[in-house]
């Protein structure tokens, strides 16, 4: 089998305390290793951005949000449950991960409480998914108040489960520019941005547009499979619409680069083509699994964070400059400390 399919080919030690489990303050004095076409590469800091970038290039955004989808509730018994929301699904139901997962079986109850210890939200379980082993979710409220208001009165704001001893606020786990609802994880590239920094960009002239992907659990759930072209892509929703797609033209009609800013941006302009065969305004959902042998068609640059082992973040990545150039890099970010995962530090391939 051909190296770049074989899931062990990208696994890699990294030391535990390299593992960020805080985000830098301000968004912008984190670390950015920088990647050149001709194999080199550089140490600043991300608002050095600027000067790697031409005016009339292109950075691509993605505005989703992250939504407060943890809840802790209790069993009619009082046994404590956590549940993860994954995917809205129509009719007060959601597709969700379930802890403890076993003992949830078609018509259980999980209840969940306010601050006053008063029940404000009901989920029953009513159907089971196979694909991610979750459970759908119905769920009943009573008076006036909406599902997402009741959300962010009880919901937390996910962090990845790596994070385990951190002091950051959920707000330090969205982009400035979060918009659009619907994200169970933050596209975290995005992350380094701040205020000063897009004047900075702008009045460089480098155009920004922004699209969405909400990322889901495809981007998390590991892939298991020794041969990797066998792994499937959990599906997440996408949209471009035709503002984003005429400044992409734009862009590349007069010869400049298209700067997908994180992974998820790039499965959503890749994922436009594979679902319509060319890059045009697009809502839907994508399962494209991005890795080596794939062929770009849209982006030509790429921010993006230091990914787990052994995931399809850091199969796509390599899609784009080579796994073993990558691993390369990595060895060389893992020497220098870099931090690395959600709340670590940026790469630039040019």
């Amino acid at each position: 089998m051909n190296p770049d399919e074989q899931l062990s080919s990208y696994d890699y030690y990294l030391p535990p305390e390299l593992i960020a489990q805080n985000p830098v303050t301000p968004r912008d004095y984190s670390r950015l290793l920088v990647v050149y076409p001709q194999g080199h590469i550089s140490h600043h800091r991300f608002y050095e951005l600027p000067q790697f970038l031409s005016p009339g290039d292109l950075l691509v955004l993605n505005n989703t949000k992250v939504i407060p989808a943890r809840l802790y509730g209790k069993k009619a018994t009082g046994a404590q449950v956590e549940v993860l929301l994954v995917e809205e699904r129509g009719n007060n139901c959601w597709l969700a991960l379930v802890k403890p997962g076993k003992r949830f079986s078609l018509g259980s109850e999980i209840f969940f409480t306010d601050d006053k210890d008063e029940i404000v939200l009901k989920a029953t379980v009513v159907d089971k998914d196979e694909a991610t082993g979750g459970r759908i979710l119905q769920f009943q409220w009573q008076g006036g108040e909406s599902f997402w208001l009741l959300l962010e009165k009880i919901g937390k704001i996910p962090f990845p489960p790596y994070v385990t001893d951190t002091t950051a606020s959920p707000q330090q786990y969205q982009t400035i520019y979060a918009q659009k609802e619907g994200a169970i994880a933050a596209p975290t590239a995005g992350l380094h941005f701040t205020e000063r920094l897009f004047q900075q960009l702008q009045e460089k002239g480098i155009n920004i547009t922004q699209v969405t992907l909400h990322v889901g659990i495809g981007t998390f759930r590991p892939v298991e499979v020794e041969n990797i072209r066998q792994h499937q892509m959990h599906q997440e929703w996408i949209e471009v619409g035709e503002e984003a797609c005429r400044a992409i033209s734009d862009t590349k009609s007069r010869g400049n680069r298209v700067v997908a800013v994180g992974t998820t941006v790039v499965r959503t302009l890749e994922g436009v083509c594979k679902e319509c065969g060319q890059l045009q305004p697009f809502q839907g959902k994508t399962d494209l699994f991005i890795y080596p042998g794939y062929k770009f068609k849209v982006i030509d640059s790429l921010i993006t964070n230091f990914h787990l082992p052994k995931s399809s973040l850091l199969m796509l990545v390599s899609a784009l400059i080579g796994r073993e150039r990558l691993l390369s890099i990595y060895q060389e970010a893992i020497r220098e400390k870099y931090r690395f995962y959600s709340f670590g530090d940026a790469m630039l391939i040019l």
